[in-house]
Protein backbone atom coordinates (compact mmCIF):
# COMPACT_ATOMS: atom_id res chain seq x y z
CA UNK A 1 0.00 0.00 0.00
CA UNK A 2 1.17 3.07 -0.91
CA UNK A 3 1.96 5.94 2.32
CA UNK A 4 0.11 8.60 0.94
CA UNK A 5 -3.31 5.80 1.17
CA UNK A 6 -2.35 4.93 4.81
CA UNK A 7 -1.94 8.69 5.56
CA UNK A 8 -4.92 9.98 3.92
CA UNK A 9 -6.90 7.38 5.81
CA UNK A 10 -5.13 8.11 9.34
CA UNK A 11 -6.14 12.00 8.99
CA UNK A 12 -9.89 10.98 8.37
CA UNK A 13 -10.10 9.40 11.39
CA UNK A 14 -8.01 12.15 13.22
CA UNK A 15 -10.29 14.92 11.80
CA UNK A 16 -13.69 13.23 12.34
CA UNK A 17 -12.74 12.23 16.41
CA UNK A 18 -11.72 15.80 16.83
CA UNK A 19 -14.65 17.24 15.52
CA UNK A 20 -16.73 14.92 17.41
CA UNK A 21 -15.73 16.00 20.29
CA UNK A 22 -17.36 19.13 20.55
CA UNK A 23 -20.72 17.44 20.96
CA UNK A 24 -19.19 16.75 24.70
CA UNK A 25 -20.45 20.32 25.27
CA UNK A 26 -23.91 20.60 25.81
CA UNK A 27 -26.45 23.26 25.43
CA UNK A 28 -27.95 23.87 28.80
CA UNK A 29 -31.46 23.78 29.33
CA UNK A 30 -33.77 26.18 28.44
CA UNK A 31 -35.53 26.54 31.64
CA UNK A 32 -32.10 27.47 33.63
CA UNK A 33 -30.36 30.93 33.50
CA UNK A 34 -28.35 30.94 30.53
CA UNK A 35 -25.08 33.19 32.14
CA UNK A 36 -25.06 30.63 35.03
CA UNK A 37 -25.60 27.48 33.38
CA UNK A 38 -22.81 28.46 30.28
CA UNK A 39 -20.08 29.08 33.82
CA UNK A 40 -21.36 25.76 35.26
CA UNK A 41 -20.63 23.79 31.79
CA UNK A 42 -16.30 24.95 32.61
CA UNK A 43 -15.48 21.03 33.43
CA UNK A 44 -17.26 20.41 30.13
CA UNK A 45 -14.98 22.66 28.05
CA UNK A 46 -11.82 21.48 30.35
CA UNK A 47 -12.45 17.96 28.99
CA UNK A 48 -13.03 19.14 25.20
CA UNK A 49 -9.44 21.25 25.27
CA UNK A 50 -7.55 18.71 27.03
CA UNK A 51 -9.04 16.13 24.58
CA UNK A 52 -9.25 18.43 21.56
CA UNK A 53 -5.33 19.46 22.33
CA UNK A 54 -4.55 15.60 22.96
CA UNK A 55 -5.98 15.03 19.67
CA UNK A 56 -3.73 17.50 17.27
CA UNK A 57 -0.48 16.27 19.21
CA UNK A 58 -1.13 13.05 18.69
CA UNK A 59 -1.74 13.59 14.78
CA UNK A 60 1.21 16.02 14.40
CA UNK A 61 3.60 13.03 16.62
CA UNK A 62 2.34 10.52 14.14
CA UNK A 63 3.00 12.40 11.09
CA UNK A 64 6.60 13.04 12.21
CA UNK A 65 6.92 9.15 13.44
CA UNK A 66 5.30 7.46 9.95
CA UNK A 67 6.94 10.44 7.97
CA UNK A 68 10.17 8.79 9.53
CA UNK A 69 9.61 5.62 8.12
CA UNK A 70 10.90 3.82 4.97
CA UNK A 71 7.63 2.11 4.07
CA UNK A 72 4.87 0.56 5.31
CA UNK A 73 4.05 -3.01 5.43
CA UNK A 74 1.08 -4.97 6.35
CA UNK A 75 1.95 -5.41 10.43
CA UNK A 76 2.67 -1.98 10.32
CA UNK A 77 -0.54 -0.79 9.31
CA UNK A 78 -2.84 -2.87 11.31
CA UNK A 79 -0.71 -1.15 14.70
CA UNK A 80 -1.61 2.32 12.86
CA UNK A 81 -4.97 0.82 13.00
CA UNK A 82 -4.82 0.00 16.63
CA UNK A 83 -3.65 3.62 17.13
CA UNK A 84 -6.60 5.13 15.34
CA UNK A 85 -9.04 2.67 16.75
CA UNK A 86 -7.99 4.45 19.85
CA UNK A 87 -8.66 8.27 18.23
CA UNK A 88 -11.57 7.42 17.31
CA UNK A 89 -13.17 6.28 20.54
CA UNK A 90 -11.69 9.56 22.59
CA UNK A 91 -15.06 11.60 21.97
CA UNK A 92 -16.85 8.83 24.28
CA UNK A 93 -14.59 8.85 27.51
CA UNK A 94 -14.68 12.68 26.85
CA UNK A 95 -18.41 12.49 26.56
CA UNK A 96 -18.38 10.55 29.77
CA UNK A 97 -16.00 12.74 31.46
CA UNK A 98 -17.91 16.15 30.78
CA UNK A 99 -21.14 15.16 31.55
CA UNK A 100 -20.01 13.27 35.31
CA UNK A 101 -17.93 16.34 35.99
CA UNK A 102 -20.57 18.93 35.13
CA UNK A 103 -23.39 16.78 36.82
CA UNK A 104 -20.82 16.62 40.26
CA UNK A 105 -21.21 13.11 40.84
CA UNK A 106 -19.68 9.47 39.02
CA UNK A 107 -16.64 11.57 37.94
CA UNK A 108 -13.88 9.02 39.06
CA UNK A 109 -14.84 5.96 36.57
CA UNK A 110 -15.45 8.39 34.03
CA UNK A 111 -12.04 9.64 34.36
CA UNK A 112 -10.43 6.25 34.73
CA UNK A 113 -12.51 5.31 31.26
CA UNK A 114 -10.77 8.48 29.78
CA UNK A 115 -7.39 7.46 31.17
CA UNK A 116 -7.70 3.90 30.00
CA UNK A 117 -8.21 5.18 26.64
CA UNK A 118 -5.64 7.37 26.64
CA UNK A 119 -3.05 4.85 28.34
CA UNK A 120 -4.17 2.14 24.83
CA UNK A 121 -3.32 5.65 22.58
CA UNK A 122 0.08 5.53 24.23
CA UNK A 123 0.44 1.77 23.73
CA UNK A 124 -0.44 1.52 20.24
CA UNK A 125 2.02 4.13 19.71
CA UNK A 126 4.95 2.80 21.44
CA UNK A 127 4.22 -0.55 19.61
CA UNK A 128 4.40 0.72 16.63
CA UNK A 129 7.44 2.72 17.40
CA UNK A 130 8.73 -0.78 18.92
CA UNK A 131 7.80 -2.43 15.59
CA UNK A 132 9.53 0.19 13.19
CA UNK A 133 12.44 -0.05 15.46
CA UNK A 134 12.52 -3.96 15.26
CA UNK A 135 12.54 -3.93 11.45
CA UNK A 136 14.49 -1.60 11.11
CA UNK A 137 12.12 1.07 9.18
CA UNK A 138 12.56 4.33 10.35
CA UNK A 139 14.94 6.40 8.55
CA UNK A 140 16.45 8.19 11.47
CA UNK A 141 15.67 6.61 14.70
CA UNK A 142 13.62 8.79 16.92
CA UNK A 143 14.64 9.03 20.88
CA UNK A 144 12.56 6.54 21.86
CA UNK A 145 12.36 6.72 25.38
CA UNK A 146 11.46 10.51 25.50
CA UNK A 147 7.60 9.05 23.59
CA UNK A 148 7.29 6.18 25.61
CA UNK A 149 6.72 8.64 28.96
CA UNK A 150 3.18 8.28 28.47
CA UNK A 151 3.20 4.32 28.47
CA UNK A 152 3.72 5.48 32.88
CA UNK A 153 1.67 8.65 33.15
CA UNK A 154 -1.24 7.69 31.75
CA UNK A 155 -1.87 4.95 33.73
CA UNK A 156 -0.71 6.74 36.61
CA UNK A 157 -3.52 9.50 35.95
CA UNK A 158 -5.84 6.23 35.63
CA UNK A 159 -4.99 5.38 38.92
CA UNK A 160 -5.45 8.19 40.76
CA UNK A 161 -8.53 9.11 39.08
CA UNK A 162 -9.51 7.00 42.04
CA UNK A 163 -8.38 9.45 44.36
CA UNK A 164 -8.40 12.51 42.57
CA UNK A 165 -10.55 13.23 39.67
CA UNK A 166 -9.10 17.03 39.51
CA UNK A 167 -5.44 15.47 39.91
CA UNK A 168 -6.24 12.74 36.85
CA UNK A 169 -7.23 16.03 34.61
CA UNK A 170 -3.96 17.80 35.52
CA UNK A 171 -1.65 14.73 34.67
CA UNK A 172 -3.85 14.42 31.30
CA UNK A 173 -3.29 18.22 30.39
CA UNK A 174 0.13 17.71 31.28
CA UNK A 175 1.06 14.90 29.13
CA UNK A 176 -0.41 17.42 26.30
CA UNK A 177 1.81 20.05 26.94
CA UNK A 178 4.72 17.55 27.33
CA UNK A 179 3.78 15.52 23.47
CA UNK A 180 3.61 18.99 22.30
CA UNK A 181 6.53 21.13 23.83
CA UNK A 182 9.18 18.13 23.62
CA UNK A 183 9.27 18.31 19.35
CA UNK A 184 9.34 22.14 19.70
CA UNK A 185 12.40 22.04 22.18
CA UNK A 186 14.26 19.61 20.42
CA UNK A 187 13.96 21.23 16.67
CA UNK A 188 15.24 24.40 18.14
CA UNK A 189 18.39 22.79 19.73
CA UNK A 190 18.64 21.09 16.59
CA UNK A 191 18.82 23.97 14.66
CA UNK A 192 20.61 25.88 16.89
CA UNK A 193 22.96 23.18 16.28
CA UNK A 194 22.76 23.71 12.74
CA UNK A 195 23.33 27.10 12.90
CA UNK A 196 26.57 26.71 14.99
CA UNK A 197 28.24 24.51 12.48
CA UNK A 198 27.44 27.26 9.54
Amino acid sequence: MRKSRAEAFSDGVFAVAATLLVFSVQVPDVKTNLGHALLNLWPAYAAYAISFATIVVIWLNHHAVMDNIKAYDRTLLYLNGFLLMTIAVIPFPTFLLAKYLVAGHDDAPAAVAYGICMSLASLSFTLISLYARWRDLFVLRPNFYVFTIGQLLYPLGTVLSLVSTRLALAIYAAMVVYYGAYPLVYEARARRRGSARL
